[in-house]
């Protein structure tokens, strides 16, 4: 028995929509203190609920074709939604303003351009106008304009989340500040996929075989629902936002060419000679949590210049550089015949670390072996 594809698209068009409105109620609705993250993240759910929805209502009914237009043009709005989520996700103290009015622009530009040759003329041209919809040279445009759009979007994407890793890397130590950038990084690489899949789908659509343009809807739908069902999972798990970085903070790059005045090297040497010798004395980096301000506080320097020291002069992230001193205590700590009853897990705790992996990964980094091999060489 072989089914039908138009029942298959409506099926997941459905369970897609009815599940993206479901967790788009429970985003607006629970309390948070990244608000502003949740209502971007309900709305882009619901432009695709929208978007895609033309599955299961086109065979019930039969909107008037001024309506039909606005739900297709709703789709301008789905690359800015994500990247001012993730604009949101990454800097705590981000809002929208003003200027943010700039990604209305697709979707103004797109009324625009239909509005003298579709929502001016009757009826009756608009439903001609929507016969030849494929056809017509101002949607050709308009999809030119949309694709374009769409990957600039996802460049810009891609580039911010990188400059959030590196920004983290300078100035945190704890695995859990990388949160936020894994799962940018997890939600950027399924919208990819997902939006290939859209791609095929509309090159599909200019072919004549409703059989490749229903096999390419259904690719594509799968895609969105694999999507939507791996965020809801991800609210389960993960039901936290760790914070995001403050806009003010800049890399260290960005410092340095800024004509910041760096002292000469004998002096940068001698700097970094004594922050080496205060951290191996107090032992500042037995805190899971120290970041670069914690330290520049302990050591009474102006944040900026403990940053280039490090990560500019050292060529060194702060992560790395926290993270040998505690490899360092760890080793010292396993070579001791005193702590030999201590477990691998207690001496990660006491060295600084907060979990395994990065524990491990850290100490196989700094010696080529995992702390059990190293242990069991110094035996």
């Amino acid at each position: 028995m072989q089914i039908d594809s138009s029942l298959i698209i409506s099926a997941l068009t459905f369970i897609i929509v009815f599940v993206s409105l479901l967790f788009s109620i429970f985003l607006l609705t629970v309390k948070t203190t990244k608000r502003l993250s949740n209502v971007l993240m309900a709305c882009f759910l619901l432009v695709i609920a929208i978007d895609i929805s033309v599955y299961v209502y086109d065979d019930l009914v039969t909107l008037p074709p001024y309506i039909e237009m606005l739900r297709i043009r709703l789709s301008a709005f789905k690359s800015p939604l994500l990247f001012l989520y993730i604009l949101s996700v990454i800097y705590s103290d981000f809002k929208l303003r003003p200027i943010h009015l700039v990604h209305i622009m697709p979707f103004v530009i797109g009324i625009i351009v239909l509005f003298p040759i579709f929502f001016a003329v009757e009826i009756e041209e608009q439903l001609r106008f929507f016969e030849n919809y494929n056809r017509m040279p101002e949607i050709r445009f308009l999809n030119i304009v949309g694709s374009t759009l769409t990957v600039l979007y996802l460049i810009a994407d891609i580039y911010y989340i990188r400059k959030y890793k590196r920004v983290l890397l300078e100035n945190y130590t704890t695995g859990k500040a990388m949160f936020n950038y894994k799962w940018l990084s997890q939600l950027i690489i399924i919208i990819v996929l997902v939006s290939a899949l859209t791609f095929v789908k509309d090159i599909f659509r200019l072919t004549t075989s409703i059989e490749a343009i229903n096999f390419a809807r259904i690719l594509m739908l799968t895609g969105g629902l694999i999507f939507v069902c791996w965020l809801v999972l991800k609210a389960l798990y993960a039901p936290k936002h760790f914070r995001g970085i403050d806009s003010s903070v800049q890399l260290v790059k960005t410092m340095v060419g800024k004509n910041l005045q760096l002292p000469k090297k004998s002096k940068i040497d001698k700097q970094i000679d004594d922050i080496q010798a205060c951290i191996i004395l107090n032992e500042p980096f037995l805190d899971p949590a120290l970041t670069i301000q914690k330290l520049a506080n302990q050591l009474d320097i102006p944040v900026r210049d403990l940053s280039v020291l490090i990560n500019h002069h050292l060529n060194k992230h702060f992560f790395d550089f926290i993270n040998e001193f505690r490899i360092q205590k760890a080793k010292e700590i396993l070579k001791d015949p005193m702590s030999k009853d201590l477990t691998i897990l207690e001496v990660l705790f006491e060295v600084g670390f907060n979990s395994k992996t990065p524990f491990n990964t850290a100490f196989k980094k700094y010696t080529k072996m995992t702390p059990t091999q190293f242990r069991q060489s110094v035996k």
